[in-house]
């Protein structure tokens, strides 16, 4: 259920509702919070036993603590995420382990609201329903999607995602700097009669292995031209990673949550750039970076009006990069997490 604490709270019950825990607030099945502002969170038991929690992955105390925190929450129900969830064991009985958060639904207007929703079974696929008072919808889910928030609870992969590779690159083998690949147009001139923009809603990632002599002030990736073009991925304060898109006529920025990264240690980052909802989200050493107790977001916005991150021919790959792999769209949650667990190859 929901609350005003900026966090998503549940109670179990084992004796068909006569009598129940205490309640708590959610937590991923690293032990995180799960957080969530004043809005409709539903779990669905599918058909194979295993569970999906639609939810909004935001507030924490930033909504809790805030002295409108039961107006001011009603806010930011776009994007929708979801969560997978498989049953588990604990001392009192079975429990259910959820997965690390995936945007489920989006619309291209922030202001636009989803909530209200409800999960239909067909045939092997998968609906959600929602509206906002105004509109009602249905869509269908990818069943990828779903199974592999559920397969990430139960962990059999053996090799790097390899779907959209552009490039894969280690110290060990490869030199630099190296050509840098073309990554997907975001916005190109349409073939309408008045040339508007086509939005080619595509994407891309940066995955890599870094080993830092120190924790900010160092350039891991950049590929900008003289004046700016392109994209670079850097050290910031506060041990973040901040990533910067610029295209000429628009800057864009976003890091990554603070006091993750430890100089001398080996880090895996995976910097995502969704061209779908025009969001940037990190997931560091297989965390998703929700902002913890630093911000209300850990993932943020990117301008719609973008055109690419594409820029000079040359990638600068910074002296701490062990590896980089980039990817012409972008990666699931889960797959950043796989690539995680998967180590240093």
């Amino acid at each position: 259920f929901r609350t005003i604490a900026g966090y998503s709270a549940y109670t179990y019950s084992r004796d068909g509702g006569h009598t129940w825990d205490p309640s708590q607030f959610m937590r991923y099945d690293d032990g995180r919070l799960m957080k969530h502002p004043r809005a409709a969170n539903f779990a669905w038991r599918c058909e194979n036993g295993k569970y999906i929690y639609w939810f909004h992955n935001h507030g924490g105390r930033f909504i809790g603590e805030n002295p409108k925190r039961r107006t001011m929450a009603y806010e930011d129900r776009n994007p929708a995420w979801l969560a997978g969830g498989i049953e588990g064991d604990s001392p009192k009985g079975k429990i259910i382990r959820w997965s690390q958060p995936e945007i489920g639904l989006y619309d291209d207007d922030p202001f636009v609201h989803m909530s209200y929703p409800d999960m239909i079974e067909d045939q092997g696929k998968y609906f959600i329903t929602e509206t906002q008072k105004n509109v009602a919808r249905v869509h269908e889910i990818s069943s990828d999607l779903l199974e592999g928030m559920w397969a990430e609870l139960a962990p059999g992969q053996k090799a790097p995602v390899e779907s959209g590779l552009l490039l894969s690159w280690d110290a060990k083998n490869g030199a630099t700097p190296v050509t840098a690949p073309a990554l997907p147009v975001f916005l190109q001139r349409s073939k309408r009669p008045d040339y508007g923009a086509d939005d080619m809603r595509t994407g891309f990632s940066l995955d890599l292995w870094v080993k830092l002599p120190q924790s900010s002030g160092e350039t891991l990736l950049d590929n900008r031209t003289p004046d700016g073009r392109g994209f670079a991925l850097l050290t910031g304060p506060n041990e973040t990673i901040e990533i910067i898109l610029n295209d000429g006529r628009t800057d864009n920025r976003w890091s990554s949550d603070p006091n993750m990264l430890n100089a001398g240690t080996l880090h895996h980052i995976s910097a995502i750039v969704d061209g779908g909802p025009k969001i940037i989200s990190f997931v560091i050493d297989g965390k998703f970076c929700d902002g913890g107790e630093t911000r209300q977001f850990g993932w943020g916005r990117y301008s719609p009006n973008l055109r690419s991150a594409n820029g000079g021919q040359t990638l600068r790959i910074g002296p701490g990069v062990a590896a980089v792999r980039i990817y012409g769209h972008a990666l699931r949650t889960a797959e950043a997490i796989e690539n995680y667990r998967i180590g240093l190859q």
